[in-house]
């Protein structure tokens, strides 16, 4: 008995894996499905009112996954008060990750990472523009879309190097005053950003 355990559990586990494997994005129609088994559920519930809308309703259909890999990668760079980049074709981008900087080209497989203070590279032949990011999101699509989602993005080029160090040395100061840990953290946060921000310039 003791024997069969760990294959009954290995069976087991790999059974639970296959059930709730989900799709990947680029294995999804790109139509927008309805909500059909809510509808039908509504309807026989409250058959005299027109079901409501579901947010599945106002979202455009996805564009499909193209058959041959395209040569270019569309970038859009939005901020939650501007769009810098809006459907600018690239050859490729550098991404910030906090699991450390991630080369995007077009064909990449579809990814959501995470952000972290440093620079975003945009290359366009020879020409390479850098925009110094804050934080937030970058969102890769199958059809080789790269919407990169931050709080605050500013090109390299008008950063003031002396403004850098001072905004260091300051949070340095107030992280070695910090009595209470809501302190420390937003010193701590101040430190991180303003030393990704100075090897930006010195990088």
């Amino acid at each position: 008995m003791l024997r069969r355990a760990p294959r009954f559990l290995v069976d087991r586990a790999s059974a639970a894996t296959m059930r709730w494997c989900r799709p990947f994005s680029s294995d999804l129609p790109s139509e927008a499905s309805s909500d059909s088994t809510f509808v039908d559920a509504w309807k026989k519930a409250v058959p005299n009112i027109d079901p409501p809308k579901t947010p599945s309703t106002y979202m455009a259909p996805r564009p499909p996954v193209p058959s041959t890999m395209p040569s270019k990668l569309t970038v859009n760079l939005v901020l939650p008060y501007d769009s810098i980049l809006s459907a600018k074709e690239v050859d490729m981008v550098i991404i910030p990750a906090t699991t450390g900087l991630m080369g995007v080209l077009p064909g990449h497989v579809a990814t959501i990472a995470e952000l972290k203070p440093g620079i975003l590279s945009v290359h366009e032949g020879n020409d390479i523009s850098k925009y110094f990011l804050s934080s937030g999101f970058a969102f890769i699509h199958a059809n080789s879309v790269a919407d990169i989602i931050a709080v605050e993005a500013t090109p390299v080029d008008r950063i003031d190097p002396d403004l850098v160090q001072k905004g260091l040395a300051e949070f340095q100061q107030k992280l070695n005053s910090a009595s209470t840990d809501g302190e420390k953290a937003e010193a701590q946060i101040g430190v991180d950003v303003h030393s990704a921000l100075s090897a930006a310039l010195t990088g």
